[in-house]
């Protein structure tokens, strides 16, 4: 953490906060037989992105996001029900879901909801610093997890992929530069999302999914995130590397999603 910016840092010290709290109301053993009660299984977030990219789609990971702390509030309007139907009804592969409350403006009760409601498979997207908070998400109805390398050392990645793959959650592992590429590729984690957007200066730059995909290993398959607007944004980047894509804001700022999400997949 010592190198981690500012903004991970405040984010990281209130999710401990919040994690402290959660398990003092139930423990990881409770969530565990939470979690071994459950009738259905993980709908395969991985698997639905390498079979969409066999059937010549593309996948699209579609984000239920309210705001950021850059940001703020993105949209006003903000039913999370009702823009995950739309994405399922206008080709997304899989979900990803905020469940931040301080400074995404998500709930970890999101994930329930919109699971009853679409059956696409869910991404939890969070700030995972603890390893409740990965069978918290099997429980609350997650299919995949985010860990960032930002956030986290060698052996917390090495322990938190192993735990989530126990439960039979996918892992979606984080990176935005070299020095965490190295530390993700050392894990054996197949799903590497790489991040346009410097978490130190807040600026896009979409050649570092290119950079960052010339050290990918045969296999395992890169995910592309941030400043991704336009149907062209996302054939430069499957030029570059990227296999499938991660996108949120810029079809959550517009009035018609469904519309949006169409123009993005198609040429």
């Amino acid at each position: 953490m010592n190198n981690t910016p500012d903004i991970l840092r405040k984010i990281v010290a209130h999710k401990q906060i919040e994690v402290a709290a959660a398990r003092a109301a139930a423990s990881i053993s409770e969530l565990k037989a939470r979690i071994n009660d459950l009738e259905d299984v993980p709908r395969g977030f991985e698997r639905h992105l390498r079979e969409a990219i066999a059937s010549d789609w593309t996948p699209i990971i579609a984000e239920v996001k309210k705001g950021s702390p850059s940001k703020g509030t993105i949209r006003e309007d903000f039913d999370p029900l009702e823009i995950a139907e739309i994405y399922q009804n206008n080709g997304a592969t899989c979900l990803s879901v905020l469940t931040d409350e301080k400074f995404f403006q998500g709930h970890l009760r999101y994930l329930g909801l919109i699971r009853e409601t679409v059956s696409l498979p869910l991404l939890r997207k969070d700030f995972i610093c603890d390893p409740f908070q990965i069978y918290e998400a099997r429980a609350a109805g997650a299919d995949a997890i985010l860990l960032i390398a930002a956030i986290l050392d060698q052996n917390q990645l090495q322990e938190f992929h192993a735990a989530a793959k126990e439960i039979h959650l996918d892992v979606l592992l984080e990176v935005h530069d070299e020095a965490e590429m190295d530390k993700a590729l050392a894990t054996d984690c197949t799903l590497i999302g790489v991040n346009n957007r410097n978490l130190r200066t807040f600026i896009t730059d979409m050649e570092t999914t290119g950079r960052l995909a010339r050290m990918m290993p045969p296999g395992r398959l890169l995910v592309a995130e941030s400043g991704i607007n336009c149907r062209s944004d996302i054939i430069r980047l499957q030029n570059s590397g990227a296999g499938a894509f991660l996108i949120g804001e810029a079809m959550i700022r517009e009035n018609d999603i469904g519309a949006k999400l169409q123009e993005l997949l198609n040429d």
